[in-house]
């Protein structure tokens, strides 16, 4: 078997045309994760009543502990803080907010959108194996862009025009990165 540009173009652009699918619908859920994150979508939301008289005790660390372990919510503990009198308590996969003045509050659970959100877990996983799968992805992209300058010919070859859109597409994100960050 003879292995052209043309080939190998094709054949790498198959071979990974489910992760440039995959990569391209979880990067634009991340783009967009203020609006909706798959991976932490609320499936519940009830009201709580915190029993501490937190008026003018301060707020550490076993405090909350305690306050977790009082209203049974099996989370590990990511971070917390105050905001004048609303105490906020971030889980790995909850979130309680309650006023430390009259203790009502709300806690919010969170779980991943079935396939999306998996897909973007793809997207920032960062396990040695998939690392390495994605730099041979990133070469992959590399080499498909590479060969697709050589095999079109004639009026629309790279040579005649592909390089003008070739050199506004390398622009294009310089252009951001100087003028829009």
């Amino acid at each position: 078997m003879k292995i052209s540009y043309k080939s190998l173009h094709r054949d790498l652009g198959y071979f990974y045309i489910g992760l440039i699918i995959t990569f391209s619908i979880s990067g634009l859920f991340l783009n967009h994760r203020a609006d909706w994150h798959p991976l932490n979508y609320e499936y519940s939301s009830k009201s709580i009543n915190v029993i501490h008289d937190l008026g003018t005790e301060p707020i550490d660390k076993d405090l909350i502990l305690e306050i977790t372990n009082s209203l049974s919510i099996n989370e590990k503990l990511r971070r917390f803080g105050v905001d004048k009198d609303v105490v906020w308590v971030s889980y790995e996969n909850a979130d309680l907010e309650f006023n430390k003045l009259t203790g009502k509050g709300t806690l919010k659970e969170f779980r991943i959108t079935p396939i999306l959100g998996q897909m973007t877990k793809l997207h920032i996983d960062t396990s040695k194996f998939w690392i390495y799968y994605s730099d041979i992805f990133a070469i992959s992209l590399l080499i498909i862009a590479l060969t697709s300058m050589f095999f079109p010919v004639g009026k629309y070859s790279f040579r005649n025009y592909g390089w003008k859109l070739a050199v506004l597409g390398v622009l294009f994100p310089i252009i951001f990165i100087i003028f829009l960050t």
